[in-house]
């Protein structure tokens, strides 16, 4: 019997070493505590940029907090203000929900993790550990747009940086950035700082754009310490503060000419109107070749009946195969890995006839698709 009592604890530590992460984590929660914890790895699986489609982020901290450092792609909902900003919340009550706030001693996440599961909500989870773990685990933090313009205004050191194509660049961006798109960083790091723990802030376009996020993890692996993306980008800092360090007019172009008999395009010759591009989409499909060049995985998630995938480094290195016998149009989630792949054709085979999609594009499962104008 003298033996029982260790046997028991044996037990008792093997059974919990061989539960999942979040499992111990709920079995060592504390009281008050949200009953589905998970840990790094889960949340890092789901807050991913480009975004997911099913599930959603959400930091209960106040603004003051997520400002300047949080998870990408997380909404912010105070938990204070919960009950007035639940339009903010998704519509389908079965949506995977991840709250998190400032670590396991913040008890923010857990009480908006519980008034989301009093509203209906069926898949509630909660990262106990919160933003200071991911930070912890190499998590690389986002910024808002009114942090941005906070640390402008008072002229605070960080090296804000556009990883988009030149052509977005010219077109508009944040006061102050510099411009070095992503496929050329390797070749612009001269551009960066020399001391390693100056402040970096990349952006591109938006929550779909993944080039901020990948020009952050090189200046990281260069050994810079302190990077941050503005994950939201420039189509935030328009929606906030106006359309600053522009040189043309964004939107639809204005003026429409007829190149061809199914394409059409505006003041810039090498851009394909949204209304032309719906008819050749639901129409002509077979009328051109209309290439892809988000990752693989953008590309499996959805796109365009009939498109063909090539990342802009194929483009690049397949170029000369190029077939030229049916114009060629270029697509992406954002119009800046298209600009670049129809820059890199137009520079190499003057033979050919190429365009490119420059907006924003949202895909449904059913086919469909919505075009915005890119910023």
């Amino acid at each position: 019997m003298k033996f029982l009592p260790k046997l028991l604890i044996l037990l008792a530590f093997g059974l919990l070493t061989a539960l999942p992460t979040g499992a111990v984590q709920a079995a060592e929660a504390q009281a008050g505590w949200y009953k589905n914890v998970v840990d790094y790895a889960f949340v890092k699986d789901h807050a991913t940029v480009p975004m997911r489609e099913d599930v959603v982020v959400i930091d209960s901290r106040p603004a003051r907090k997520y400002d300047p450092g949080y998870i990408s792609p997380a909404l912010n909902i105070p938990d204070r203000q919960f009950d007035k900003m639940v339009d903010l919340l998704p519509a389908d009550k079965s949506k995977m929900l991840i709250f998190y706030c400032g670590g396991v001693k913040c008890p923010l996440s857990h009480q908006s993790a519980f008034k989301a599961e009093a509203l209906g909500y069926t898949n509630v989870q909660v990262y106990a550990a919160g933003y200071p773990d991911w930070i912890k685990n190499g998590g690389i933090g986002s910024v808002s747009a009114a942090f941005v313009k906070k640390q402008i205004d008072n002229n605070t050191p960080m090296v804000l940086v556009d990883s988009r194509p030149d052509r977005k660049f010219a077109k508009g961006h944040v006061p102050t950035a510099l411009n070095i798109p992503d496929r050329k960083f390797a070749k612009m790091t001269d551009l960066l700082p020399k001391a390693k723990d100056v402040p970096l802030v990349f952006y591109c376009g938006g929550y779909k754009c993944p080039l901020s996020f990948s020009s952050a993890q090189k200046a990281k692996m260069q050994g810079y310490t302190n990077v941050k993306t503005f994950q939201a980008g420039y189509p935030d800092w328009v929606k906030a503060f106006g359309k600053m360090g522009a040189s043309n007019k964004a939107g639809e172009p204005a003026k429409v000419k007829m190149v061809k008999a199914t394409i059409e395009t505006g003041d810039e010759p090498d851009t394909i109107t949204f209304a032309s591009f719906r008819n050749i989409v639901k129409n002509a499909p077979d009328s051109v070749y209309l290439i892809d060049v988000r990752s693989i995985d953008e590309f499996k998630t959805g796109g365009f009946k009939g498109a063909k995938h090539m990342t802009v480094d194929q483009v690049e290195e397949q170029v000369a195969q190029l077939p030229k016998d049916k114009p060629i149009i270029f697509v992406c989630s954002t119009g800046a890995r298209s600009g670049e792949a129809y820059d890199i054709v137009k520079m190499a085979r003057e033979d050919l006839q190429v365009y490119f999609l420059d907006a924003t594009v949202t895909h449904a499962k059913d086919g469909t698709f919505i075009l915005e104008p890119a910023v």
